[in-house]
């Protein structure tokens, strides 16, 4: 495995995580109401959808490599 695939792998493998931490932190917030996990939520998301666009970026900088 490349690095470039293995940069590519764990890129996905981040915005995976941040999607899981998102609805943990929504299904918390339904619960408990606490401003804290609807605020953890939005930075979930936030991430992940900051990590999908630098993995595109980063697929096209280096597309020929």
């Amino acid at each position: 495995m490349s690095l470039r695939m293995f940069h590519m792998v764990f890129i996905a493998v981040s915005v995976i995580l941040a999607a899981f931490v998102a609805a943990w932190a929504v299904q918390q917030y339904q619960a408990v109401h606490a401003i804290g996990y609807a605020m953890t939520a939005a930075l979930s998301l936030a991430a992940g959808g900051s990590l999908i666009a630098y993995g595109a970026a980063f697929q096209r900088k280096t597309r020929e490599l």
